[in-house]
């Protein structure tokens, strides 16, 4: 498994991340993970460049290089978090609806609210939900395990 990253066509990418020069370490399992520069050549900010993060991607169609500084990496790592959440919370095609004993984590509730499933417990005929809003308030309500739910949003496989 991947970054998740991919080209046009679907291939997958692979993606580096480098922290200065030239210490480079590789995203794997959908997580960077960032080596440090080695102090013995890292250069004083007073005396030389600003620290540079680097991002390589290495499609089929040839190797793509970018550096920017720490700053700007964060406010990139920003923009793609903002962007993950909308689309994981965007309204899909249509609502879907799962009976209470079919509800995961992740599940996303249909309503004027963001209501998340944090997680479920059985109880013989009776489903316990914990759910949290978007406010990160969190409580648990009982259902009859096959009570209709309407989701808004339903994370593929199981969670």
């Amino acid at each position: 498994m991947g970054s998740g990253i991919t080209d046009a066509d679907g291939r997958p990418v692979p993606v580096t991340v480098t922290a200065g020069e030239p210490a480079p370490s590789t995203v794997a399992e959908g997580t960077a993970t960032v080596k440090e520069t080695d102090p013995a050549t890292a250069t004083a900010k007073d005396t030389g460049p600003a620290p540079r993060v680097g991002i390589r991607l290495s499609p089929p169609a040839g190797e793509l290089v970018w550096t920017c500084t720490p700053e700007a990496a964060r406010e990139l790592a920003a923009v793609l978090l903002r962007a993950a959440e909308e689309t994981e919370n965007a309204p899909g095609e249509r609502p879907v609806t799962v009976e209470a004993a079919e509800l995961r984590r992740g599940d996303v509730r249909d309503g004027d609210r963001t209501m998340t499933v944090e997680s479920t417990r059985t109880d013989g005929l009776t489903v316990h939900v914990t759910w949290k809003s978007g406010a990160g308030r969190s409580w648990t309500q009982a259902y009859a395990a096959d009570t209709a739910i309407t989701l808004k949003r339903r994370l593929p496989g199981g969670r």
